[in-house]
């Protein structure tokens, strides 16, 4: 077992081919409260605008259904993309959200663009200075800024930064904990450059009242199978998504195991492929076991944000509480 890292689970709201979009979003509802029976620490939701095979578009909304079938998890956004939203609103929107579940509630910030130029039309993107509007959203929270937050939160609703290289450099000047996934891991490669990235967070890290010390949680996708070979075919509907919205410029609903293996793909999209199942960490469950224990002692991660997805449900949820046992979580 892997102890004592916290364990979440992020819930992107993936659609699936041949379901209505609202099928994504009620089978995240039911997967959080599976989250809190099977003790997981935290459960995300992420926003999206205007991308096919993803129907999480609201994250406040959705965590407001989340919380009325849960009563003990910590729920959160990995995240809310800032440059979308006036950060008083967004202070308004998780102020509301505490108050229904009081003491559970976590605001996680991105500053991600829109999928394509017509989404960021429709957003009304500009220029925003990420830092500023991190620090204007926190006076809020805090009770700090010139206008007082109505409702006032019922609560501490702590902010943590997705975070990239800059997003790290940021949060460390503001005292926020860190969510970091991608190439700053190095679970595909060379991981030398994204443990610096991480040694310069902690040094330059300034101790806010939220965080008095620096922290960090890791965002991939994991996935547990009785067999290597079944844990790697719950990688490819998700893998093939990636491949095709790299080549075609779609990010499309999940499909099938079945499908994704009879599909014709070029040798670009086989790279794709290729790269994103490497990228995650997928197998039984000794062999999960040991590879997310070398990549917690190698980040010094407080927490894992499973980030997992697969087109076949039950294994996505038989996946889930495998990999609860695996960080010996507690059924409630």
């Amino acid at each position: 077992m892997i102890q004592p890292s916290r364990l979440s689970l992020l819930d992107r709201s993936r659609t699936r081919e041949g379901e209505p979009d609202d099928a994504a979003l009620v089978a995240a509802v039911a997967r959080g409260a599976l989250a809190e029976q099977l003790g997981f620490d935290r459960f995300w939701v992420a926003e999206h605008h205007g991308v096919p095979g993803i129907a999480g578009a609201a994250p406040a909304v959705l965590l407001a259904a989340v919380a009325a079938r849960t009563t003990t998890i910590r729920l959160g956004s990995a995240g809310v993309m800032l440059p979308h939203h006036q950060p008083l609103v967004v202070a308004e929107q998780f102020a509301t959200l505490s108050a229904f579940a009081p003491g559970r509630i976590d605001l996680g910030l991105g500053r991600s663009r829109g999928f394509t130029a017509p989404v960021r039309r429709a957003l009304r993107e500009t220029e925003h200075d990420f830092a500023a509007d991190l620090a204007e959203l926190r006076a809020f929270l805090t009770g700090t800024a010139e206008i007082t937050l109505h409702p006032q939160p019922a609560g501490a609703v702590p902010l943590h930064v997705l975070a990239t290289g800059s997003g790290l450099q940021v949060a460390a000047e503001l005292g926020l904990p860190v969510i970091v996934g991608g190439p700053v891991l190095g679970v595909a490669g060379d991981p030398g450059p994204g443990l610096e990235a991480l040694a310069g967070y902690r040094r330059a890290f300034r101790p806010s009242e939220q965080q008095p010390e620096p922290r960090v949680s890791i965002s991939l996708d994991v996935l547990v199978a009785d067999t290597a070979a079944e844990a790697a075919d719950l990688l490819l509907p998700e893998a093939w998504a990636m491949a095709r919205s790299r080549t075609e410029g779609a990010f499309p609903a999940l499909e099938p195991v079945s499908a994704v293996r009879a599909a014709s793909r070029t040798p670009r999209q086989q790279q794709y492929l290729e790269q994103t199942a490497a990228a995650a960490i997928a197998g039984t469950p000794a062999q999960v076991e040991g590879r997310l224990a070398q990549l917690l002692e190698r980040t010094g991660a407080a927490e894992l944000v499973a980030s997992s997805s697969t087109f076949d449900r039950d294994a996505l949820a038989a996946s889930d509480a495998a990999l609860a046992v695996i960080f010996g979580a507690r059924l409630s």
